[in-house]
């Protein structure tokens, strides 16, 4: 979410119960998305995709309505959009990775602070979320070359911060954010 450019990407996940028969190899010691490297994220993903009994939704909303609604509002909406999308029909419990419920939904809901490192499931969607984000912001370095956001996905390091001060914000960048 500290992103300085590029939108909010979330992702919802669901697990049939038969999913943890057939576990795969490829899927021991998952965790925290920024806890591991970008092929072990990738690899997780190719293995989860494959599996019949995982259902995922991503959702985003783009910078505009970032700054329009604010980081925690426009994260928010982005899930409740994923939720929504997955869960129709259901009577599953969300468990939101964080402090906060999404509001306005209408599913019963258990936040978890941290749980990226605690709840496999809510690593997994973590994890497809931040692949999903890399590949667009790498789509996106290709429009913007000037940036590095191949390099950095858009989070505020040197680079960024350099790119930003020699040639200023471009169509992607999140003006309600600190960006100079």
């Amino acid at each position: 979410m500290g992103c300085l450019a590029g939108p909010v990407v979330v992702c919802a996940a669901y697990f049939d119960k038969l999913f943890y028969l057939g576990k795969s190899k490829n899927l021991e010691n998952v965790n925290d998305s920024k806890l591991l490297s970008a092929k072990r994220r990738e690899v997780i993903v190719e293995e989860l995709i494959k599996i019949k009994y995982f259902k995922y939704k991503i959702s985003f909303c783009q910078p505009k309505t970032i700054d329009r609604l604010n980081i925690h509002k426009a994260s928010k909406l982005a899930m409740k959009r994923a939720v929504s999308g997955l869960a129709r029909g259901t009577r599953a419990m969300v468990l939101v990775d964080g402090l906060h419920e999404i509001p306005s939904l209408k599913i019963k809901q258990r936040t978890i602070t941290k749980g990226d490192s605690k709840v496999f499931v809510i690593a997994c969607a973590s994890i497809m979320a931040k692949v999903y984000r890399d590949k667009l912001m790498a789509k996106y370095a290709k429009k913007y070359p000037k940036y590095g956001f191949e390099i950095h996905k858009g989070y505020g390091t040197k680079q960024h911060y350099a790119q930003l001060m020699s040639i200023g914000p471009c169509a992607i960048h999140r003006k309600s954010f600190r960006l100079l």
